[in-house]
């Protein structure tokens, strides 16, 4: 479970500062009227998406949070800063989970 957790926590972090570079080259791009920073970003960013949706499923079989929380993990990709918050509250709420499941079978 605590894998689970850490690989959600490293890719949350992975997509969200991609997410943020995306932005920051898509921004740029427009005024520049050039596109291509924003071309290299954007499929950097889809596959790391990708592979950030992996650790959602994962984190989904050994939690079963409700689809609530699966849902804001899924959109936390496509929203700037969403995926900071998002990572910080599921943790937290997930730790805690975990640590009452352990409580409990003791």
């Amino acid at each position: 479970m605590k894998t689970a957790l850490r690989l959600y926590q490293v890719m949350s972090w992975i997509v969200g500062i991609a997410l943020l570079v995306l932005t920051y080259a898509t921004i740029r791009d427009l005024v520049q009227h050039q596109s291509a920073m924003a071309k290299v970003v954007a499929p950097l960013h889809g596959w790391l998406y990708i592979i950030y949706l992996g650790t959602v499923v994962y984190v989904y079989l050994k939690f079963k949070p409700s689809l609530g929380r699966i849902f804001i993990m899924v959109i936390s990709g496509f929203v700037p800063f969403l995926a900071f918050f998002t990572e910080h509250f599921t943790v937290k709420r997930l730790t805690t989970q975990m640590k009452d499941q352990e409580a409990a079978s003791t």
